[in-house]
């Protein structure tokens, strides 16, 4: 059984750091792409960042610059670095994961899905 486990929210003050990870059980996702999404209060969910088999990268252009996305294949575990975080990122964090980057930012894509945790950022 597939499961994404999402942690490492919280609170954090403009400019500050907090860093996501997602624990995969169940599927090895270094064969996987997989991405983060976060849903902004009163929107629907957007792509902040997507990392393929091959270790390949991409970002969503509001985070680009301040978030790093990576991932341990041995720990089989994805990571979200957010760095020089502002109150617009406060959302609800998602991971997840489908077979392959292509069109990333479409969530309508992804298979699996973490629970989801919460970033708020306080000015």
């Amino acid at each position: 059984q597939v499961e994404l486990v999402d942690s490492g929210g919280g609170s954090v003050q403009a400019g500050g750091s907090l860093r996501l990870s997602c624990e995969a059980s169940g599927y090895d996702h270094s064969n996987y792409c997989m991405g983060w999404f976060r849903k902004l209060p009163g929107k629907g969910r957007e792509g902040v960042a997507a990392i393929d088999s091959y270790g390949s990268t991409s970002y969503g252009d509001a985070v680009k610059g301040r978030f790093t996305i990576s991932k341990d294949n041995t720990k089989n575990i994805l990571y979200l670095q957010m760095n020089g975080l502002q109150p617009e990122d406060t959302a609800m964090y998602y991971c997840a994961s489908k077979t392959n980057c292509m069109g990333w930012p479409d969530e309508l894509r992804y298979s699996y899905w973490g629970q989801g945790i919460q970033v708020t950022v306080s000015s």
